[in-house]
């Protein structure tokens, strides 16, 4: 079968038997033509399939697996026509210096043999990755060296599939269905698709199939490696319009890089394998682009290089519209100064659309259909047929008497397009003449026609918004499709509790309001009274993460970030900005450098200072005092960027005060309604219990604990004042945590609530619930209830038991007796009121043990 040993090609082994002399093909019409590292064949439809290669006198039997993992691959159009395509590095191929490779064989094809004889002159890139329709290729130089070296003995590879690597032997992976071998100076390797150790990868929002390999071979103490990776595009990475087709390949193949560093040198376009120049492309109104992020080949449906074919579903008519483009890209890495080219043939067809079919007839069989005239001329029987209309005779039940019927695609040129937005529909109007002939007279007669089909529009999805000073209001209208999308707001995947928070739903649409300041929102500029904000909001392809539909918006809203008070204390909000993306607003401070922020988190910092401190200067102007101040990075925690510019940040807060002025204050008297009140002791007892689920109706007794939670399953606790029928007075939480010991005071220990509000850095942030009155419930104010995510407490898996202890401080508020404290109010905003100043009392609490069990099936 022509293995080429001297080289290095491995043996397959193949179904073969000798061959006797048979009817020979002319090969005057099937020339191969060499097409850089492929070679393509036409094999007339009279021939029909390639059943097999018949080499050295035998018979290799080309099944489809054998195929590809030889690197063959032959299509079929509409009429039946083959076009065979080879990757140079096929099976048969015959190379010495791996400048000119030969084939010469014959094909069999239904007893006829066609002999095929070609040599190609190619010169290759450092690697070369050859993506067809059914395999995968990769080539690349042996290590300097390896060229001049006999090797011989046990190849091995080693398969690296999402990080789970396995090793075999060459022999044994080749009767998995791979090929491995290596020229003078190459190394191939080639992998059908649907092979198990090929995985998908997201790669910039187009899915791809890659083989990620290590190949090693050796001779006595020489042992060299070779990394070879391949990725190809699935079809995820094509998008339909009825008019347009659009294909999307990553600028950047991940997998494909050892680093971001790269020069894009060619980028060509073709069809069929065929390169096309920028004149054949525009007069076939194809597009390609070379964006930030993808390569993005645009093609109009019924393109010429494409065909229509016909399809029939549930006894309908159908038809689809075929082309192959091919997109070839040669880049040159920076770091390792190597070249890569990388050639993708894709087939693509488009989904199944339903035809314009109309009937004309009946009429005696001596009648016959010799052409029709539209609109863009007038085509033959056979021309119709060619671009795709389906035209066909159609006999009576009694032979007597016949008909004809002909499919149009709506798509067709031909077809009139009027759309009528005001009934959400759209007319497609075809106007046509028969020309007809009677046998065998040949008396020319013609039929006009008219043909109308009215079909609902395809509204698409859209998104708008507007803003007030508090929020950003987004609406996504589905349009009158179904809503088969997933929604991004700011880069966060809009999750069903997201969605508690920020969305309401209508029948066709669905409206979210984001504050200005929410984690997905993005600051953009901060001036003394304003800051400008920006959201971004996208639908994503649930599927292929291709991004449908995209919008932001930028507001200013205006908000008072410097406050002057009448003591002489300045306070200023300090807002990380987009163009300071790795600050870190805690490290900010003002003039003096021991002045930092009051409060902080990974946004905003929060400054409280006297005009006479912290390094404020003072200026006066006329009548009014100017202080300043700046808020800034010291130099030592600047960080250069990319650019190799400073992240650098600064903030200039100012107050103005009168030198001279003067304030009056106004006061009424006022008599004291309320009698006198009498103090008196008594205890008071505060309980915590864990509810059964949300609806905090029962609860687990006591002899049933340890209670069982998994990682996904939320705690619901409560904590109750008893023993007190004073409406007046409320129960407030102040910390609550978790510890692993029932000693409250034991380490881990994981905080939950502090000074009343969510622990703001536990990515599981406790949920507090609102308390209503019911039977039970004679006094709300006595109760609180809050959910507590058991994966929170797997921040140390290696420290984690199966119980956990939950611990709670708590103030009893009492309005008669007003001190300042916690008794403020409890953080969340729960009845967006505040509470009077209370009397304070502090007691604490702890629940029976929760028993965790991990499971893989759970982990968060």
């Amino acid at each position: 079968m022509g293995c080429f040993l001297g080289s290095g090609w491995f043996c397959i082994l193949m179904v073969s038997v000798s061959v006797k002399a048979q009817q020979m093909s002319s090969t005057k019409d099937h020339k191969p033509e060499c097409l850089g590292n492929i070679v393509r064949l036409h094999v007339a439809a009279v021939l029909g399939n390639v059943n097999s290669i018949v080499n050295d006198s035998k018979v290799i039997e080309l099944t489809p697996n054998l195929a590809a993992q030889c690197g063959f691959r032959y299509k079929f159009d509409r009429m039946g026509n083959a076009m065979l395509f080879a990757s140079l590095l096929n099976c048969l191929a015959q190379s010495k210096d791996d400048k000119t490779l030969n084939l010469a064989t014959q094909l069999r094809l239904h007893g006829k043999l066609m002999p095929v004889d070609y040599t190609c002159s190619y010169t290759w890139a450092s690697r070369e990755i050859l993506c067809d329709d059914v395999y995968m290729e990769a080539s690349g130089r042996i290590p300097k060296g390896g060229s001049l070296l006999p090797y011989e003995g046990h190849w091995f590879r080693t398969f690296t599939s999402l990080e789970i690597p396995s090793r075999s032997e060459v022999d044994e992976v080749q009767r998995k269905g791979y090929a491995i071998a290596n020229t003078p100076t190459r190394l191939v390797l080639r992998s059908p698709h649907g092979k198990e150790e090929t995985y998908l990868q997201n790669v910039a929002g187009v899915p791809m199939k890659v083989l990620s390999t290590s190949i090693f071979f050796e001779q006595k103490w020489l042992v060299a490696q070779v990394d070879a990776t391949v990725a190809c595009p699935t079809q995820g990475s094509v998008t339909f319009t009825p008019e347009l087709i659009t294909w999307y390949l990553p600028r950047h193949i991940d997998p494909l890089f050892s680093s971001d560093a790269f020069t894009m040198l060619e980028l060509y376009m073709g069809i069929d394998g065929k390169r096309l120049d920028k004149q054949e492309m525009a007069a076939r109104k194809y597009s390609v682009s070379l964006m930030e992020v993808h390569v993005i080949v645009k093609i109009p449906v019924g393109a010429v290089g494409g065909y229509y074919k016909s399809h029939v579903q549930d006894n309908q008519y159908f038809s689809t519209y075929a082309i192959e483009p091919m997109l070839e890209l040669l880049w040159i890495e920076e770091d390792s100064h190597e070249d890569t080219r990388y050639k993708v043939l894709f087939p693509i067809t488009t989904p199944p659309v339903q035809a314009l079919v109309f009937k004309l007839g009946t009429f005696n069989l001596d009648v016959e259909l010799v052409n029709v005239t539209l609109s863009t001329g007038v085509l033959t029987v056979a021309e119709c047929n060619a671009r795709g209309f389906n035209v066909q005779e159609e006999m009576s039940e009694d032979n007597l008497s016949k008909s004809f019927s002909m499919a149009v695609p709506f798509m067709d040129p031909a077809v009139f397009h009027e759309n009528r937005p005001e009934q959400g529909v759209t007319s497609f109007t075809l106007h046509l003449i028969y020309g007809l002939v009677v046998l065998p007279e040949n008396m020319a007669f013609s039929h006009s026609a008219s043909v109308n089909a009215i079909l609902m529009n395809v509204v698409p999805h859209s998104i708008s918004g507007v803003c007030d000073q508090e929020n950003f209001y987004i609406t996504v209208n589905y349009g009158n499709q179904a809503p088969l999308f997933e929604v991004m707001v700011g880069g966060w995947l809009l999750t069903a509790e997201l969605a508690e928070q920020y969305v309401t739903e209508g029948e066709s649409r669905i409206t979210l309001t984001v504050p200005f300041s929410a984690p997905q929102t993005v600051f953009e500029s901060i001036h003394a009274s304003a800051v400008r904000s920006r959201l971004s909001v996208a639908l994503l392809n649930p599927f292929t993460n291709v991004t449908m539909k995209d919008f932001t918006l930028g507001c200013t809203f205006h908000k008072r970030l410097t406050e002057c008070f009448s003591n002489g204390t300045m306070t200023a909000l300090a807002v990380k900005v987009e163009s300071t993306p790795s600050l870190n607003p805690g490290q900010l401070t003002l003039t003096d450098r021991s002045c930092g922020p009051d409060y902080s988190d990974d946004r905003f910092a929060y400054f409280s200072f006297n005009v006479n401190s912290c390094g404020t200067t003072r200026k006066f102007i006329d009548d009014l005092i100017l202080y300043e101040n700046e808020i800034s990075l010291p130099d030592k925690l600047k960080v250069k960027t990319a650019s190799g510019l400073d992240d650098d940040y600064h903030l200039t807060v100012s107050c103005y005060y009168m030198i001279n002025n003067t304030q009056s204050l106004a006061y009424h008297r006022k008599p004291c309604n309320n009698e006198p009140s009498a103090k008196t002791e008594s205890q008071l007892l505060v309980v915590m219990r864990i509810a059964t689920d949300a609806s905090y109706k029962t609860f687990h007794q006591v002899e049933e604990y340890p209670v069982v939670r998994y990682l996904r399953q939320p705690l619901h606790i409560e904590v109750e004042l008893t023993r007190s029928t004073d409406p007046e007075v409320e129960l407030v939480l102040d910390h609550c945590w978790a510890t692993l010991d029932k000693d409250r005071n034991s380490k881990p220990r994981w905080n939950l609530i502090i000074k009343g509000c969510e622990y703001p850095e536990d990515p599981y942030r406790v949920v507090f619930n609102t308390v209503v009155a019911d039977s039970r419930v004679l006094y709300p104010s006595h109760f609180k209830r809050f959910e507590v995510h058991i994966a929170a407490f797997t921040g140390d898996v290696d420290e984690l038991t199966d119980k956990i202890f939950v611990h709670c401080d708590v103030f009893i508020c009492d309005p008669s007796s007003p001190v300042k404290g916690q008794c403020s109010g409890q953080c969340v905003n729960q009845n967006n009121s505040k509470r009077g100043q209370r009397q304070v009392k502090s007691t604490l609490s702890y629940s029976g043990h929760v028993k965790v069990f991990l499971s893989h099936q759970s982990v968060v």
